[in-house]
């Protein structure tokens, strides 16, 4: 896991939602994300936090990914903690979602333990 994406301890993760610590936040999940969905075939970026590459198959390498799927910090938060579904925000149009398996819902949602759950 890159450096600059780790996941929180509890403490941490109370400590970051209590403040808000949006940046922290965003962050931890992502990280979270990349524990649950090893690979490097969708990048999923939420400006101007972070972005991580996840999910199996084809490895992007350079440029532009073939997958991206792109939110703004409180919906990835949302998603993230289960407040709002994968279906519902690709309905309300606060996730743009281009090219092959950049479908998160199995992965959704992460939960506050920092392990899935």
């Amino acid at each position: 896991m890159p450096a600059r994406l780790r996941v929180l301890t509890p403490d941490q993760l109370a400590a970051a939602a209590a403040a808000p610590d949006t940046k922290a936040l965003v962050k931890h999940y992502l990280a979270v994300l990349e524990q649950r969905a090893p690979g490097r075939s969708v990048e999923v970026r939420v400006p101007p936090f972070a972005a991580v590459q996840v999910v199996p198959g084809v490895r992007h390498t350079r440029g532009t990914p073939p997958a991206v799927v792109e939110m703004d910090a409180e919906t990835w938060l949302a998603l993230a903690t289960g407040r709002m579904t994968w279906h519902q925000a690709i309905d309300d149009g606060v996730v743009v979602a281009s090219g092959e398996r950049t479908d998160l819902s199995p992965y959704l949602p992460l939960g506050d333990s920092g392990d899935g759950q």
